[in-house]
């Protein structure tokens, strides 16, 4: 017994010793991986692992009768599509069958710029003193001020990640439980549904989700036009779009500061006062929200008074009395912005609103016309010559994003070449730019394909509820895939091509 309550003891010693050390290897592994790799690459790994995922996961199920199996092309398509929030569709929506729907609502949740912010937040590591990592056996260190200040902007960064995932909780759910609300209420919404074979359980989860991330699939072919009539369920989803998008900051920071006051916290004066330091790009300083929250105003104004004066008696509002039609507008413009839900057809508007929606999808979501010149919006010192040379050596050599989008397009005309010349009128240069703006601002709408719009009517032409690029050749799909997935991206690039001089 005693031999074996010797060994006993230096086993159980022995396991915690390589526990410690497996852990130190672990937290030093992750801070190499994690905090010195590119964010870039960081970024676009995760996309292409989800994406990746999606395809795998869509091409297990089989669709819904009797609809045929789509081509691998568009089921990668419409996985890369959902993981960027772009809601580019080269099928119809009714194809894919209630698992389809699941792993789509996934991909979104998972793509959705919110969401992957918040990882970056929970991936914050423990601060560091002076320089040196924390061993697991390492005494205690004497509390300084640098130390206090460090492990109080920890705290707020962890607080800021559960007020964050707090947020994204609270508001779906009250959405799902809205939209549930309003299918039972009004017959005529659920009746569409039944008729679809979509159960409203699925439509509205699915629905909430795409709309708070910003993503703009709807599981009906139709998109939201099937339901431009009912006002309620537009207004129930119009606060998921913008506090989902060009309105989180300002929502983050009232709720920062509402609880602020009310747990009287440190962290959360902490969090208002040093957002920069902070380093989450949703928390913006107070007089940054307000003139943000001026411009997504603005845009929406001049964007539903432009509709309006043109479109006012556009074939998709017929029916509508005033109040349904201004409220339709008024969702209508508010998707542009990186939403893409659609109430009307786009390709029976006006080109000049076209070109003014091309204008507002090409924007950031938090582009403010005013700009402003603080402290606080520095830019970090780069640390040391080599970095330094490195980060001018890249920037020489990118351009700018209208530069790439001008090639994208280039590159589509060229592939959709024969359709250019056989197709005039669907494949204008105009619906490929907006089509390609469209992808690159991760926004979704299209003018779509009519069979009634060919110059020389195909006899066994089908009319088909998807985009544009459901009609491109397997290259010009490839190509917009590469754009949903540069646009993701753009904040990576989104000061390229300053050493170009146009004089």
């Amino acid at each position: 017994m005693d031999h074996f309550s010797y060994y006993t003891k230096k086993i159980k010693t022995l396991c915690i010793s390589s526990w410690k050390v497996t852990k130190l290897l672990l937290f030093r592994a992750y801070h190499i991986l994690v905090m010195k790799s590119n964010p870039f690459f960081m970024s676009l790994f995760y996309l292409l692992f989800i994406s990746l995922f999606g395809f795998v996961m869509l091409k297990a199920w089989k669709p819904r009768l009797p609809s045929p199996t789509p081509r691998n092309i568009d089921l990668l398509f419409t996985s890369v599509s959902a993981a960027t929030v772009s809601s580019m569709m080269t099928v119809e929506m009714e194809v894919f069958s209630g698992q389809h729907l699941i792993v789509m609502t996934v991909l979104m949740f998972l793509g959705g710029e919110i969401f992957t912010s918040l990882l970056r937040l929970h991936f914050t590591p423990k601060p560091f003193f002076e320089g040196r990592v924390e061993s697991v056996e390492s005494p205690p260190i004497a509390l300084t001020a640098d130390h206090d200040h460090s492990f109080l902007k920890f705290d707020s960064i962890k607080f800021l990640a559960v007020l964050v995932l707090g947020y994204v909780v609270v508001v779906q759910m009250i959405g799902v439980a809205s939209v549930l609300m309003y299918l039972s209420l009004v017959s005529g919404a659920e009746s569409v549904l039944k008729s679809k074979g979509i159960k409203t359980s699925v439509f509205s989860v699915f629905t909430v989700v795409s709309t708070f991330a910003n993503c703009g699939f709807i599981p009906t072919n139709e998109n939201m036009i099937v339901f431009s009539k009912n006002t309620g369920l537009l207004l129930i989803l119009l606060p998921q779009i913008l506090l989902g998008n060009t309105l989180f900051p300002l929502a983050l920071r009232a709720m920062i500061w509402l609880l602020g006051k009310r747990l009287k916290r440190n962290e959360a004066e902490y969090l208002l006062k040093n957002t920069r330091e902070v380093g989450f790009p949703h928390l913006l300083p107070q007089l940054e929200s307000m003139l943000l929250l001026t411009t997504v105003l603005g845009f929406l104004l001049i964007a539903s008074i432009l509709f309006s004066s043109m479109e006012w008696y556009n074939v998709g509002l017929d029916g509508m009395n005033s109040y349904r039609r201004v409220v339709g507008i008024f969702f209508q413009c508010a998707n542009v912005r990186h939403s893409g839900e659609n109430i009307v057809d786009l390709s029976t508007i006006a080109p000049a609103i076209l070109v003014f929606f091309m204008l507002m999808m090409y924007l950031p979501p938090y582009t403010s016309f005013v700009p402003i010149k603080s402290d606080e919006q520095g830019q970090p010192m780069l640390e040391g010559k080599e970095e330094k040379r490195k980060n001018i050596i890249a920037k020489n050599f990118t351009f700018s994003q209208i530069s790439y989008l001008a090639i994208f397009i280039v590159m589509i005309c060229i592939t959709e070449r024969k359709s250019l010349k056989d197709d005039p009128i669907n494949f204008s240069v105009l619906n490929i730019a907006f089509e390609v703006i469209s992808a690159y601002g991760n926004v979704g709408l299209t003018t779509g394909f009519s069979c009634d719009r060919q110059v020389r009517r195909d006899p066994k032409c089908i009319g088909k509820w998807y985009g544009l690029a459901g009609k491109w050749s397997d290259e010009g799909k490839l190509i917009l895939i590469v754009v949903m997935l540069f646009g993701r991206l753009k904040k990576f690039n989104i000061k390229g091509g300053q050493a170009w001089k146009l004089l």
